[in-house]
């Protein structure tokens, strides 16, 4: 499905402003009640909070300890959606994630058949936990899923309940017995969210709250079938022609070969973002102007969005590991190089 298609344009009608105001609600809301356990990280929820209203997957990266697995079980508990961790590792196989066909006895019959048993994949969060420590074959398990809502097995399709989600996390400082994932896949997610070590104020808080007995009560602002509905509302969200443009900008001036590309992207960048990348560009600006009580995109929604969006997408070369120079940094240029255009909003 192309996550750009929408049935309308506007967001004038009564009903849809309600929506609207119930999105940006509910959105504070799940922070405070996340505040009940996850201290800090508000970058970092912000952007696990757009994936679930544009309706994405992300990939969250960050070393040992710093609550990537914690922050999305209990964001699953906070929406009390079905969650569902899966520990990569070396000898998973694809069926240990989509499920597999068994041999069943009838007990009253006697008679055998094939009785499809569903794996973990079949929840509305999904958690990829370390998803770089199984090879290639298994990881591509998610790809249908990721993109589709859907697997196939044996030849047989079987849809996935919505609202569907796939967080994955990585390790960044352990790459013994790690396979990195395809363009392809890396491609597949909307958001590459990296989480830092918190300030010490904020780290000095999380080893007093976790060293007590904690068992919060959560209390549930929205449901499933309104994340479903937020989705469908992000996508109504007008966006002008001068944004959309400045977001095609950033991606294609992200390219080599583009008349535009500026020095650094020539010398450090072996293949730019992909389309998808301008895709969820907008689609982020959306969801950050609702949850910011707008009903248009501004440029600084497009700025914002650039990190998380395309440090996966943008692609380094040798020279630029040798310098010591990451996809941020060219970011940093892009957005300081390709112009938001006078007539803009």
């Amino acid at each position: 499905m192309n996550p750009m298609v929408s049935d309308t344009v506007d967001l004038q009608s009564p009903d849809d402003i309600a929506l609207a105001d119930r999105m940006n609600v509910g959105r504070q809301q799940i922070v405070t009640e996340l505040k009940k356990i996850i201290v800090g990280q508000d970058e970092v929820i912000t952007q696990v909070l757009n994936t679930l209203f544009v309706g994405g997957n992300s990939l969250i990266v960050g070393a040992p300890g710093l609550a990537k697995t914690l922050l999305i079980h209990t964001m699953a508990r906070v929406l009390d959606l079905k969650f569902s961790r899966i520990q990569f590792t070396p000898d998973l196989m694809p069926s240990d994630i989509t499920g597999t066909d068994l041999v069943q006895e009838d007990a009253t019959t006697g008679r055998r058949q094939m009785v499809f048993a569903p794996g973990p994949i079949f929840a509305n969060i999904v958690l990829a936990d370390e998803i770089n420590r199984t090879p290639p074959k298994t990881q591509s398990a998610l790809l249908e899923a990721m993109q589709e809502h859907r697997v196939t097995i044996q030849g047989r399709t079987y849809t996935l309940d919505e609202p569907f989600y796939v967080f994955a996390t990585q390790n960044p400082i352990e790459l013994e017995g790690t396979y990195p994932l395809p363009e392809a896949q890396l491609d597949r997610f909307m958001f590459h969210i990296v989480i830092e070590h918190p300030p010490e104020h904020e780290e000095l808080e999380v080893v007093r709250s976790t060293t007590v007995n904690v068992d919060p009560q959560f209390e549930r602002p929205i449901t499933g079938a309104d994340l479903v509905q937020f989705q469908k509302l992000v996508r109504r969200v007008p966006i002008a022609d001068p944004v959309l443009k400045y977001a095609l900008s950033l991606v294609r001036t992200s390219r080599p070969k583009a008349p535009n590309a500026p020095e650094s992207v020539k010398k450090w960048v072996a293949f730019g973002a992909s389309v998808r990348a301008a895709q969820y560009l907008v689609l982020g600006g959306k969801s950050r102007a609702l949850c910011a009580g707008r009903y248009h995109v501004s440029f600084d929604d497009i700025k914002a969005c650039a990190h998380p969006v395309m440090r996966h997408r943008v692609l380094t070369n040798f020279r630029a590991e040798s310098e010591g120079v990451n996809t941020d940094t060219i970011i940093d240029e892009l957005l300081d190089r390709v112009p938001v255009p006078a007539s803009g909003m």
